[in-house]
C-alpha cells in the first residue's frame, strides 16, 4: 500500500518537478532507461541488452543431471547409397543440436524436468547454436564448459529410405569429458539426486573400471543412475560397463548394442545375461515393437501404449525413449510405466525429422 501511495504522489507532483529530478526518481523505481542521443529512452524487453549464457542460465534446483555427448547433427535425407568419387544429391534436410546427451537432456526439459547438462563444447560457433537450443527449451547448462583448443563434436546423419541413420561423427570436444572432469559435489549442491549416462560407449575418456568407483559414491549419497550405452567400437572392450553395471538403477540399450555387449540376438536372452552381469534393471528398446523389460517386479515385453505416429526420422528416438523413461522414474512411476513414458516420448520425436525438432514444437508449430 505504502508504494501505491508514494507513486500516485510522485505522479500528482509531476508537472512541478524538473527533467532531471523526475529521471533520478524513475530510475530509482526501476525504470529501464536509456540515453540515445540525448534523449532518455524507456526500453521494451526486446530493447534490452541480452544478457550472457551464465545470466540466462537457469538456477533453480535441479532434479537431474545428464551426463554424456554434444555434436552438431547435420541430417540428410535419403541417403540409399554412398558413391566413393562422385557428388551425392539428398531432398531433405536439418541442421541443430544433436548427441546423446544433448538430445536426452533437452528432452527432459521439455517433460518440465528441471535438468543440468554436464558436457564440453569447443569455443565456436557450433556451440553457440546448441546453447542457442539449449536456452529456449530452459536447459540448464551450469556444467558445460568450453574445452579450449577444440571444436564441438559433429556428426553426419544420413538416413536411408528405410529411415534408419548411419552416422559419420567427429567427437571433438566430447574427448574432454573424463573422469577428473565430473564434480559430483557441485551437481549434490544443485540439487538433483538422479543422474542419467548418455552414449556411454561414445565418452572415451570415461571407459574406465574407475567410472564404476564414481557411480558408487553417488549411490552413497542417495543417488538414483540410469545408463545409456550407444553402439560403438568400443563395446569391444566392455569391462568399464561390466564395473558400472551394479550401481545403476536401470541400463538400457537397443536391441543391436544388447546383441553386441552379450552375443544374444533375442531380447530376452540379452536383458537376462546382463542382469547376470550385475544390471538391478535391463531394458531393451525394439522400436516399434516397443520394449524388453527384465526387472524384479516384471519380466517381460512392453508394447506402444498406443500406435506410432507417421514415423519420418529414428534418429533421437532411443535418447527421446531415455528421457521419457527417466521423467518417469522421476515422477515416481514404477519401471514398467517408466517404459511406456518412454515410448511417448520417442514416439513425439520421430513424427519430425531431427533428433530434437519433436521437442521444441507445439501444434506443429515452433514453440
Amino acid at each position: 500500500m505504502r508504494s501505491q501511495h508514494n507513486l500516485k504522489k510522485f505522479f500528482e507532483a509531476l508537472p512541478f518537478l524538473d527533467n532531471y529530478v523526475i529521471i533520478k526518481l524513475l530510475r530509482s523505481l526501476g525504470a529501464p532507461l536509456t540515453q540515445r542521443r540525448g534523449f532518455f529512452c524507456w526500453e521494451t524487453m526486446d530493447e534490452r541488452p541480452r544478457k550472457t549464457d551464465d545470466e540466462t542460465t537457469p538456477r533453480d534446483a535441479l532434479a537431474c543431471i545428464v551426463l554424456g555427448n554434444v555434436a552438431l547433427d547435420v541430417l540428410c535425407y535419403p541417403v540409399d547409397e554412398v558413391p566413393r568419387h562422385a557428388s551425392l544429391r539428398f531432398e531433405h534436410s536439418v541442421v541443430q543440436p544433436g548427441g546423446c546427451g544433448s538430445n536426452t537432456a533437452i528432452g527432459l526439459a521439455a517433460l518440465g524436468v528441471p535438468t543440468g547438462l554436464a558436457a564440453r563444447v569447443g569455443d565456436d560457433e557450433t556451440a553457440a547454436l546448441a546453447r542457442r537450443y539449449w536456452r529456449r527449451i530452459g536447459l540448464d547448462t551450469r556444467f558445460v564448459e568450453v574445452c579450449p583448443g577444440q571444436s564441438t563434436g559433429v556428426s553426419v546423419v544420413l538416413l536411408d529410405s528405410a529411415l534408419q541413420p548411419r552416422f559419420i561423427h567427429a567427437p571433438g570436444a566430447n574427448h574432454c569429458v573424463t573422469l577428473d572432469t565430473l564434480n559430483a559435489d557441485a551437481w549434490h549442491a544443485g540439487g538433483a539426486r538422479f543422474l542419467h549416462v548418455a552414449g556411454f560407449f561414445l565418452l572415451e575418456k570415461l571407459l574406465d573400471v574407475a567410472f564404476g568407483d564414481f557411480l558408487a559414491g553417488l549411490r552413497a549419497r542417495g543417488w538414483r543412475v540410469t545408463l545409456d550405452v550407444a553402439l560403438s567400437p568400443n563395446m569391444a572392450h566392455p569391462e568399464p560397463l561390466w564395473a558400472a553395471l551394479p550401481h545403476l538403477s536401470a541400463l538400457l540399450c537397443n536391441q543391436g548394442e544388447a546383441q553386441a555387449l552379450t552375443g544374444e540376438s533375442d531380447p530376452d536372452e540379452a536383458a537376462a545375461a546382463l542382469r547376470r552381469r550385475g544390471a538391478p534393471a535391463v531394458v531393451v528398446k525394439l522400436g516399434e515393437r516397443g520394449c524388453f523389460l527384465d526387472s524384479p517386479g516384471f519380466r517381460g515385453r512392453v508394447p506402444l501404449p498406443e500406435p506410432l505416429p507417421d514415423v519420418v526420422d529414428t534418429t533421437g528416438g532411443g535418447d527421446a525413449f531415455c528421457a521419457g523413461f527417466a521423467a518417469g522414474l522421476l515422477r515416481g512411476e514404477s519401471l514398467l510405466h517408466a517404459c511406456r513414458s518412454g515410448h511417448r516420448a520417442a514416439g513425439r520425436v520421430v513424427s519430425r525429422f531431427g533428433a530434437v525438432t519433436g521437442w521444441l514444437e507445439k501444434g506443429g508449430r515452433p514453440a
